[in-house]
């Protein structure tokens, strides 16, 4: 029996200790939907362009809700001509439902239905992409959020959700090929059309004077966004979807905020008192201000304040225990020369360029893989995360949650995340508890990287 046909066949007899049941919710009725994996058109620029992938006919893929502690039961029909898998970005998840081809699941083929069931143990902004034909898929639209909702009402008026991504277009504004070799060794190919849910600086209208939860979600193959909001009458209350225990600042033209793909964050903001004036997300780009999307204040105020909302309580997070920690290295880098990735079913770019501990990965059906590391359950770990290569790589960590301790280069915040961007030369440690069993994917998220060697997986037993 070849390990992947192991898994599969051994992902119903796992351990659903930890995270996976935590009882919340056992007698609550599922939330179930069906959704459909297709090729769609969409008006990005000038003319439709054509082939795009998504959820939904002529749109962007919907906002998948949940409710914490609720059961979710996600039907997902591929309608395309070839595989796929999709994965719950920032979940912590019974391993079955990770959607990541081979490693807990086999591919889903066209005209075959998937059905996910799981439920959220964390509310917070989260997001979801396909694991399978990663690169194509996603380039062509497939990238969307998820929001779990929490148990209370934190007293907002509404919110605002923003899916920041760039399409790569020619002149005739159809999707061109979504990476260069050039690019998938450096930092990565960038579109030539950055959007926000698709559109271009698309302006929301909200109640002058009101609250508003502002979830941002960078959900691009490469781009790292440089943020900044025009108003500073705000507060960053969740980041990656957990609640902040150690206040970040607000980000302003001068100290904007680095958001890299994978990662998300929630603010709390405070309308203008004016109606007709707004507040806008910019993105600076090359030494320029993009304007992303605006907010705009619309009938008579509400006269409410930022002291009125209720905190975000927190989500159930084993604290790590940093005197038993025991550490992992592990080197974010160049690859070795001479290795050719497995192509399987899942896509692949015919090169290697990066690599964990020297050792690139070898493609998504690649047998006789080992984990870049073994965690022993319920266990306490610190994992030093040491990038080698002067590029940025934003490392997402599948089913489990981290707090970052420290760098080498600057001084970082321990809030709770699943996705920590990696400046050149930086050394972080991450500390973390190993609470939910199985082999859970470690990678980059510039797809590029992750799809030229820079992934690998972490087992928990």
């Amino acid at each position: 029996m070849k390990r992947r046909d192991f898994l599969i066949t051994a992902g119903a007899s796992f351990f659903t200790g930890g995270v996976a049941s935590l009882g919340l919710g056992a007698n609550a009725a599922p939330f179930v939907t069906d959704l459909e994996l297709q090729k769609t058109s969409f008006l990005l620029q000038n003319q439709p362009t054509k082939n795009m992938v998504s959820l939904s006919q002529n749109a962007p893929p919907p906002v998948i809700y949940g409710q914490q502690g609720k059961p979710m039961h996600l039907n997902l029909l591929n309608s395309l001509d070839e595989y796929t898998a999709m994965h719950w970005h920032g979940l912590r998840i019974p391993n079955k439902m990770d959607g990541v081809p081979y490693l807990t699941q086999l591919p889903i083929a066209g005209n075959e239905t998937f059905r996910y069931e799981f439920t959220p143990p964390d509310a917070g902004t989260y997001w979801y992409h396909p694991h399978c034909m990663t690169m194509t898929q996603m380039a062509s639209g497939l990238t969307g959020v998820m929001v779990i909702k929490e148990k209370i009402d934190s007293g907002f008026d509404s919110e605002e959700i923003i899916n920041l991504r760039d399409f790569r277009l020619d002149k005739s504004d159809q999707l061109k090929k979504p990476y260069t070799l050039r690019g998938a060794a450096r930092a990565g190919t960038f579109g030539n059309v950055m959007t926000a849910n698709w559109l271009k600086a698309p302006v929301y209208n909200h109640k002058t004077g009101s609250l508003v939860r502002l979830r941002i979600a960078n959900t691009d193959t490469t781009r790292i966004y440089s943020l900044f909001l025009t108003s500073t009458e705000g507060q960053i209350i969740a980041w990656d979807g957990h609640p902040t225990e150690h206040q970040i600042p607000m980000p302003t033209e001068q100290h904007p905020l680095l958001l890299g793909p994978g990662q998300r964050v929630d603010i709390a903001c405070k309308m203008p008192e004016i109606e007709g004036q707004a507040i806008n997300l910019i993105a600076k780009v090359r030494g320029h201000k993009k304007l992303m999307s605006t907010l705009l204040s619309i009938g008579p105020d509400q006269k409410r304040s930022l002291k009125e909302l209720t905190p975000l309580p927190k989500n159930p997070l084993a604290k790590p225990d940093l005197k038993s920690a025991k550490i992992h290295e592990l080197i974010f880098g160049w690859s070795p020369e001479g290795t050719e990735p497995n192509n399987g079913f899942c896509g692949s770019l015919g090169k290697t360029f990066w690599s964990i501990n020297r050792v690139p990965w070898p493609g998504d059906n690649a047998s006789n893989t080992s984990p870049v590391a073994t965690l022993k359950l319920g266990n306490s770990y610190i994992l030093r995360l040491r990038n080698s290569s002067p590029n940025l790589h934003p490392i997402h960590l599948h089913g489990l949650a981290f707090k970052p301790l420290r760098s080498n280069k600057r001084k970082i915040l321990p809030n709770w995340t699943d996705t920590f961007l990696l400046l050149k030369n930086e050394v972080v440690d991450i500390a973390l508890v190993a609470d939910n069993p199985g082999d859970w994917a470690f990678h980059c998220h510039v797809i590029e990287h992750q799809k030229t060697g820079l992934s690998g997986y972490i087992r928990v037993t």
